[in-house]
């Protein structure tokens, strides 16, 4: 299996760990913004990361893959078969990629992306309004509403947990870090999250990627 992406994505992260997690092999060809790799064009026509060759089975989207992996590979299970923990977790993952990643874009993509990456300037006014605005509430949120257990569905890991706590990485690359008075819950929860090793392993290569670029 080949994925194509960025290790600063996302979308990739969620789904990179998720691999990890199902202990799939697979391989990671790092694109960027509209690569004109041939394969990954062929994978995601429009341009868009991630992307999966398995075997010719050419696919985008972080989660309709993870929906074809769940299926081709149903254990360990991270989409719980409950109906109603399954709905959960397909909320949470709703949550991670269209509000708290959109929240994270807008400030990693002006702030870092459009400027290292680019080499254009960044709608900062957006940024700083994303992270003075809407941060606060989605925070406020996530707080309340993560469980004793320490896992947002159920007592175990599932891909809520994977992809609620990505997008972490996106803010605090951008400087807005969890603090641990303001928001105890998220602090111990996505400390337990993002050092599991499907994450970890990422991360760490993500961290070094990102020191050069912010060096630069």
């Amino acid at each position: 299996m080949i994925i194509y992406g960025s290790v600063v994505s996302p979308f990739v992260r969620k789904l990179l760990a998720y691999l990890g997690e199902k202990r799939i092999d697979f391989e990671l060809k790092g694109v960027g913004i509209g690569d004109p790799d041939p394969g990954f064009r062929a994978a995601s026509p429009l341009g868009k990361m991630p992307a999966m060759d398995d075997d010719g089975f050419l696919l985008a989207d972080s989660s309709a893959i993870i929906q074809y992996v769940e299926a081709k590979y149903p254990e360990p299970a991270l989409i719980p078969a409950d109906p109603q923990q399954r709905g959960r977790v397909i909320w949470w993952e709703e949550f991670g990629d269209t509000v708290f990643a959109a929240c994270s874009g807008k400030m990693f993509f002006n702030r870092i992306v459009a400027p290292k990456f680019l080499g254009r300037e960044g709608d900062l006014a957006a940024a700083a309004q994303a992270e003075d605005e809407e941060l606060p509430k989605l925070l406020a949120y996530l707080e309340s509403a993560i469980p004793a257990s320490g896992f947002l569905v159920g007592e175990r890991l599932t891909l809520a947990d994977l992809a609620v706590a990505s997008p972490l990485m996106n803010f605090r690359h951008c400087g807005a870090c969890i603090d641990s008075a303001t928001h105890p819950k998220i602090a111990a929860w996505s400390e337990a999250i993002l050092s599991r090793p499907s994450m970890a392993t990422w991360i760490a290569k993500e961290e070094r990627l990102m020191a050069r670029v912010l060096a630069a």
